[in-house]
C-alpha cells in the first residue's frame, strides 16, 4: 500500500468523519482504494459503519494515528503554502458565513428576517451571484495550498462542480448537510487546512 494513499484516506476521514468508497476515491483522486481500506481496517484504524448512513470512519486509534501520518506525508514546502492559504482563507471565510446566512434567511413584508422558502427567484439569484464572488476569492486564497499539493487542488474542482450545481438550480447543492454542498466542501476545506497547520480552532477562525 502506497503511503501517499495510506495517509490520503486516514486524512481524508479524519477531515470528513464518514465517507463511502467510492467518495473517497472521489475526494482523494485515487481510483481503487479497496486494499487500502481492507489493510488499514485490519490494522484497526478504520472501521465499516453500516445503516442508514453508512461509510467508512476512523476508529479512536485511528484518530491516534493521524498526526503521526500528517507529520511524515507534509513537507515543508506544503505546510508553507497552506499557511498563506490559511491567512487569505480566513476573511474570506467570514464573507462566505454571512452569504450562507442570507441564503438562509431573508428579510419578510415587515423587514424582519424569515426563512427563506426560496420562493423569490429574484433574491436567490442575487445571493448566488454572491456565492460566484466568494468562490472567485477562494479559489484565489487557495492558489498556495494548491500549487503546494494535489490534494487541496481538487478542492478547487470539488468547490467548481457545487456552485455549478447551484447555478443549475439544484438548492441543495448551496448549504445542505451531508450533500457534497458548497458549504460541506468550505467545511471540510477549513478543517483540512487546520489539521495541516496542526492549529487549534480560535476565535479567527469562527464556528
Amino acid at each position: 500500500m502506497a503511503d501517499t494513499e495510506r495517509f490520503l484516506v486516514v486524512h481524508t476521514l479524519r477531515v470528513k468523519g464518514l465517507a463511502s468508497a467510492e467518495h473517497l476515491a472521489e475526494i482523494t483522486g485515487c481510483p481503487d482504494l479497496v486494499p487500502v481500506l481492507e489493510e488499514l481496517t485490519a490494522e484497526g484504524l478504520v472501521k465499516l459503519r453500516t445503516g442508514r448512513v453508512g461509510g467508512y470512519t476512523l476508529t479512536k486509534e485511528g484518530r491516534a494515528a493521524h498526526p503521526d501520518l500528517v507529520a511524515a506525508a507534509v513537507t515543508e514546502g506544503e505546510r508553507a503554502g497552506v499557511a498563506r492559504t490559511y491567512e487569505a482563507f480566513i476573511p474570506v471565510n467570514g464573507r462566505f458565513k454571512e452569504v450562507c446566512t442570507r441564503w438562509q434567511m431573508r428579510p419578510g413584508p415587515d423587514g424582519a428576517q424569515q426563512s427563506n422558502d426560496h420562493s423569490d427567484a429574484a433574491y436567490d439569484a442575487t445571493v448566488i451571484e454572491e456565492l460566484g464572488a466568494v468562490h472567485e476569492d477562494a479559489v484565489r486564497a487557495l492558489a498556495p495550498a494548491a500549487d503546494a499539493s494535489a490534494r487541496f487542488g481538487r478542492y478547487v474542482d470539488r468547490f467548481t462542480a457545487a456552485l455549478e450545481r447551484v447555478r443549475a438550480g439544484e438548492q441543495a447543492a448551496f448549504a445542505r448537510p451531508m450533500s457534497h454542498s458548497y458549504h460541506d466542501v468550505w467545511m471540510e476545506l477549513h478543517e483540512d487546512l487546520l489539521l495541516t497547520l496542526g492549529r487549534v480552532r480560535d476565535a479567527a477562525d469562527g464556528h
